[in-house]
């Protein structure tokens, strides 16, 4: 992902552009986005972008000649009394300080964009006619999560192999709970951790729900939920990080085409580093 011959721009013009598609007034109140560390005045030639700040993708951003990395998740989410070079994030910080590398992220402001994180995942998966799950007030067309429809409706099985076929490889895999013959077309999915909107998955009809992180109990309870009315919705639980990494590679699309509208130029890297943290899947007995 290369723009047309151009100067570089600076790290202020990268950030810029970034809060253009995904506005920092977007975000969450509990969030912290923006520029974590780096130099506004510095040029910007390559661009890296990650779901996760973790050391493997600032090393490999930094093996790869990276200026700035553009990650989904904040290094900082939760406030911290020390960034000394002896924790674990301060580590980061000082390792990506030294080697000249800017850390950025956009976290809830990428949710709630169109195109965005559950943008994203919809597309991936084929979905039509997309709308938000939970709009953003007074923005109809932003919000987070979003309902589509397929093209035909489909067994809830080849659906979950679906989803398996369209995100990146996991040890988790796909996680079903309903009748794998049972058929769906309208659909539901929120990118990352998505029990907190049942609510709003029941409201917009949707036959099943794909989301990351679903906990015992919420699950428990909208499957019995679901069974006292016609069982749906059906749920979908993927990873955390599978469900988000399809929006990287249009948002550094995106970077590139808006800075070279400016006549600056960047190369745009999309990791593919598998940064969720289960490594292996030991099989239930029997199975």
């Amino acid at each position: 992902m290369i723009s047309p011959d151009g100067e570089p721009p600076t790290l202020r013009q990268v950030t810029d552009a970034l809060e253009a598609m995904h506005p920092l007034e977007w975000a969450q109140s509990w969030d912290a986005v923006g520029l974590v560390c780096g130099d506004p005045s510095v040029p910007v030639r390559r661009v890296h972008f990650a779901v996760d700040p973790v050391e493997a993708v600032v090393e490999e951003a930094i093996a790869a000649g990276a200026d700035l990395l553009v990650t989904h998740h904040p290094l900082l989410l939760r406030p911290v009394n020390s960034i000394a070079a002896t924790t674990f994030k301060g580590g980061v910080l000082h390792r990506a300080i030294r080697s000249g590398l800017a850390i950025y992220v956009a976290h809830t402001n990428a949710d709630a964009g169109a195109p965005g994180v559950s943008d994203a995942l919809a597309r991936v998966l084929d979905l039509d006619d997309l709308v938000p799950l939970d709009p953003l007030p007074g923005h109809p067309e932003l919000g987070i999560g979003r309902v589509g429809n397929l093209t035909v409706p489909e067994r809830l099985g080849d659906f979950a192999d679906r989803v398996a076929q369209a995100l990146l490889e996991t040890e988790q895999g796909v996680r079903v709970a309903g009748d794998a013959d049972a058929m769906v077309q309208r659909v539901a999915v929120c990118g990352g951790s998505g029990d907190s909107l049942f609510d709003q998955v029941r409201a917009s009809g949707a036959d099943v729900y794909v989301t990351a992180d679903l906990r015992h109990h919420p699950a428990s309870e909208a499957r019995e939920r679901a069974g006292f009315e016609d069982g749906r919705p059906y749920l979908v639980d993927v990873a955390h990080w599978a469900s988000e990494w399809p929006w990287l590679a249009g948002c550094a699309d995106r970077l590139v085409v808006a800075l070279a509208a400016l006549g600056r130029t960047v190369v745009a890297h999309v990791s593919t580093t598998r940064t969720d943290p289960w490594t292996l899947r030991v099989p239930s007995r029997g199975e």
